[in-house]
């Protein structure tokens, strides 16, 4: 799934707009939202500089509006895949739920109050 760093100056939306035709040629109209996925559990440790993070994903719907499926510097595969195909790819587990959650879902997820 495509996805990136939000840039100063922009709103999300515009991100994963950008994000999206960079990474895969596609250029997207964004219809919604599929939830705000997070981890506690899960941090990212930057070693040339020693920061520590705690990513936080947003997710959106959308529409194809031009473009085609194509592979950047930022990608090794693009491609539309069937949603019945999608059981069998080999994928991480955040990946797999936040697919599921926007396939089986109609109100956008927000992570648990947990610390």
């Amino acid at each position: 799934m495509p996805g990136g760093a939000h840039d100063p100056g922009e709103s999300l939306t515009h991100t994963a707009v950008r994000e999206t035709l960079e990474e895969t040629g596609v250029n997207i109209h964004v219809t919604g939202v599929v939830g705000i996925f997070t981890d506690p559990t899960h941090v990212i440790h930057y070693t040339s500089n020693d920061e520590v993070r705690q990513e936080f994903t947003v997710v959106y719907r959308a529409e194809p509006i031009g473009g085609h499926p194509t592979t950047s510097e930022e990608s090794t595969r693009v491609e539309w895949v069937p949603i019945e195909q999608i059981p069998s790819l080999t994928m991480d587990g955040s990946q797999r739920k936040r697919i599921e959650w926007a396939l089986d879902e109609s109100q956008p997820y927000i992570d648990p109050e947990t610390r």
